[in-house]
């Protein structure tokens, strides 16, 4: 239990490092507020020439201490521990943090990126950087606001703040850039590449279908109860993931048996489990 407690906090440490890179190089010296309690740092920063760590840890702590009360200790100790971590690394890291380039499109798409990678690895280990993301899971807790839809209220007040502040619509438009970025990089990072496939099979021959696919393939195959929307008649639904690389073959063991098969393929980010990805806990 130790190991994996560790294990966290070296995580959190090493994705709010990779974040505060992003916003020392990309986003804070290039004035793009990319939404959060970052970006209105951002825009103190440069109005009065504030470090933004240290603006950061004061919007924090007052949300810590909610977090605390409503998400209970466990939570709010990675919280802390993630908020202050990111906090210090802006802040000792600025000085030596170069700046590669002015170019607004760049920056914003660059500090997406490089901020999505950090934040998912936080998110991936347990832990939370607090901000906006604490604000919505607490409204979400309270108040049953769906998370996303806090999160774009509050990155939506801070970006027309940016804009008003920094008297650029411009710079508001990047800001939305790298927040739509960071959005599907911390997807990425939490879920994994979009590297398998589940198949949902109706079939007039399950039986024939799943015994195909399991000599065949060697892949498992799960046999689940159905009812017909329309004749209410009852009906076996065969559930299959594959990799991306075995979808073909799959489409043509189902069809050599059963041409009138009904099939839906969706797409399965993360696959744990025998065949897969092996769990590591």
């Amino acid at each position: 239990m130790k190991k994996i407690i560790w294990r966290d906090y070296l995580g959190i440490a090493v994705g709010a490092a990779i974040t505060a890179v992003s916003l020392n190089m990309f986003l804070i010296p290039n004035k793009v507020a990319a939404g959060g309690v970052s970006g209105l740092a951002t825009v103190l920063h440069h109005l009065l020439n504030w470090p933004v760590g240290i603006i950061m840890l004061a919007f924090n702590i007052p949300l810590f201490i909610i977090g605390l009360k409503v998400m209970g200790a466990r939570y709010g100790i990675n919280t802390l521990f993630g908020a202050a971590m990111l906090s210090i690394a802006i802040d000792v890291m600025a000085p030596y943090t170069p700046v590669l380039t002015g170019d607004l499109l760049l920056n914003s798409l660059y500090g997406g990126v490089i901020g999505g990678i950090g934040m998912g690895i936080v998110f991936r280990y347990k832990g939370n950087t607090a901000g906006t993301a604490l604000a919505a899971v607490i409204l979400n807790k309270l108040l049953k606001i769906r998370v996303g839809q806090a999160m774009m209220a509050a990155d939506f007040f801070v970006i027309v703040f940016a804009g008003l502040a920094f008297k650029s619509a411009e710079l508001s438009l990047y800001a939305l850039i790298s927040i739509f970025v960071t959005g599907q990089i911390v997807d990425l990072v939490q879920e994994g590449p979009s590297t398998s496939k589940a198949f949902f099979v109706m079939s007039s021959q399950p039986k024939q279908v799943a015994d195909a696919i399991i000599t065949e393939m060697d892949r498992g195959v799960t046999v689940l109860q159905a009812k017909g929307g329309y004749t209410g008649d009852p009906r076996e639904m065969l559930l299959c993931v594959v990799s991306t690389s075995e979808v073909t073959q799959l489409k043509e063991v189902i069809y050599h048996i059963d041409s009138k098969a009904f099939v839906i393929v969706t797409t399965a980010h993360e696959v744990l489990g025998e065949g897969f990805t092996e769990v590591k806990i």
